[in-house]
């Protein structure tokens, strides 16, 4: 069945964690803990940190970072999409007027 869930391990920072998820929700998870471990590891090895929360906390930053900037990018997006939308209306109806 579609709606049952799976019982899953990830792993993060030398600590399991059991979780029940949905099918459609395993692939992303289990990609988000390595990337996760990931970044733990450069952390790790670029500023010699030893302590597990002080690298999971700058982990936690840097994806909170990478969310934010990539929402600021959009709506910046949206933005000059509609000015240019709003130049061709412009042009439009002078043409048609």
């Amino acid at each position: 069945m579609k709606n049952e869930k799976l019982k899953i391990k990830i792993s993060i920072a030398d600590r399991v964690y059991p979780l029940t998820v949905f099918p459609h929700q395993e692939e992303g998870l289990r990609k988000a803990a390595k990337e996760i471990e990931k970044v733990i590891k450069q952390f790790e090895q670029s500023y010699a940190v030893r302590d597990k929360q002080d690298v999971l906390a700058m982990c936690a930053l840097q994806f909170a970072a990478k969310s934010e900037q990539k929402t600021i990018d959009n709506s910046n997006q949206v933005m000059k999409a509609e000015e240019k939308l709003e130049s061709l209306n412009q042009l439009l109806q002078e043409y048609l007027g």
